[in-house]
This record gives C-alpha cells, structure tokens and sequence, in this order.
C-alpha cells in the first residue's frame, strides 16, 4: 500500500466462494488490488479483495427475494411440492444405497 503500510485481508474477503487455502488463488508475490474497509484505533488496517472487484454486489441475510406477481401459492401447495420432492430424494438414496449393498433379495454366502 502507499507510504510502506501494510493490511489484512481476511480469507472471507478474498473472493465469493468457499476459500479453503488462499494458494488456491494467489501467490505470496502477487499484487492485487484491495478495498479498504476499516483502519483501526491500533493502525490495523482491514482490506478486502471480493469487494474491490468491479460488478461486486454485497449479498445480505436481509436481502430475501420477493414472490413474483404470478407466483402466490398457498402455504400448504408449497408443503405439498416440498414433501413430494423429499420423498423423491429419499427413494433415490434408498436405490444407490440398495445398490451398493447388493440390492434387494440379493444372495451372500457365508465362508
């Protein structure tokens, strides 16, 4: 940074997604570019590079989608939609489970 000072960049500001190890990204001599989010009392210096890139839109708990005009359904249509598709998701793992096991009526012999 200008004048010699040096910041932190906290591993959830370095990109959008999941960041497991920040090598995945960058190397120790790259240069990025930052926003500067908070200098502290003690001279900490808090930096982000998600943010500094261009078309970043900061996405909030509180920002919830709004139902589209055409799209009112009552409470117990989208009980029903949300349980139908849970037991399509369940019988599906009870296959590949089954599958994996032999299947069902499957023969073992015991040595």
């Amino acid at each position: 940074m200008p004048g010699g000072s040096t910041g932190l960049v906290h591993i959830s500001e370095i990109d959008e997604d999941y960041v497991k190890d920040i090598n995945d990204f960058y190397k120790k001599s790259d240069k990025v570019e930052v926003k500067v989010l908070s200098v502290e009392n003690n001279g900490k210096i808090g930096l982000s590079i998600k943010q500094a890139k261009k078309g970043y839109t900061p996405h909030s708990k509180k920002e919830r989608k709004k139902p589209e005009a055409g799209n009112k359904a009552s409470f117990e249509d989208k009980m029903n939609r949300f349980l139908k598709e849970s037991d399509e998701r369940l019988l599906d793992l009870k296959r590949n489970t089954e599958s994996k096991r032999g299947g069902r009526g499957s023969c073992r012999e015991a040595f």
